[in-house]
């Protein structure tokens, strides 16, 4: 049932945001270049890795002096951060089954071998576009804060609270909160639990 509403949905957004979809990739190719999309391989559901597709937000690292991302994101990648615009090519991982439209964010790759036993069962399910750390805080909270809200969505998700976390989400998009950490772009690397 969960999958079919995901790839219902995702397609059905994916129709309704085309428009945006290729205003959004113009502006991004005129104002950095190529490639349009970022792409990063991120682990999925029991930590297969996968590709993830989203909308450019920074400069390559070559373009500028320094390579920190507060240097390399650029106004526009502001923007779309803000409102989640640079999100809507993560459909495209729906569909293909890879993600979820609710799950535990995708994260990178390196972070796997610092997860204690009870943070890893964050891969128990799908990854999602958005998910229960997302609406009560996002990259405001710190790293333990967001695992314990992960797990806590793996032993209690049902169809209910899935569509709750969505509209949640339209809320938290539209009162911009918690895109970013103090201090940082989005926010600071995990190291591990301490």
């Amino acid at each position: 049932m969960k999958r079919l509403f995901d790839l219902v949905l995702s397609l059905v957004l994916l129709i309704i945001f085309s428009w945006i979809i290729i205003l959004v990739a113009i502006v991004i190719r005129v104002v950095l270049g190529k490639p349009i999309l970022f792409t990063q391989i991120r682990p999925g559901l029991n930590e297969v890795p996968f590709t993830l597709y989203k909308f450019r937000t920074m400069r390559e690292p070559s373009d500028t002096a320094c390579n920190s991302d507060e240097e390399r994101i650029t106004t526009l990648g502001k923007w779309l951060r803000k409102t989640s615009l640079d999100e809507i090519p993560s459909l495209w991982n729906v569909v293909r089954g890879e993600m979820s439209m609710v799950g535990p964010r995708p994260l990178l790759l390196e972070y796997l071998p610092l997860y204690n036993l009870e943070q890893s069962r964050r891969h128990e399910v799908k990854p999602g576009i958005t998910g229960w750390a997302q609406v009560n805080g996002r990259n405001a909270l710190s790293w333990e804060d967001k695992f314990k809200l992960d797990v806590w969505y793996v032993d209690n998700h049902n169809c209910y609270l899935d569509i709750k976390i969505l509209f949640m989400t339209i809320v938290s998009v539209f009162k911009s909160t918690g895109i970013t950490q103090e201090g940082n772009v989005t926010a600071e690397k995990f190291r591990g639990s301490k």
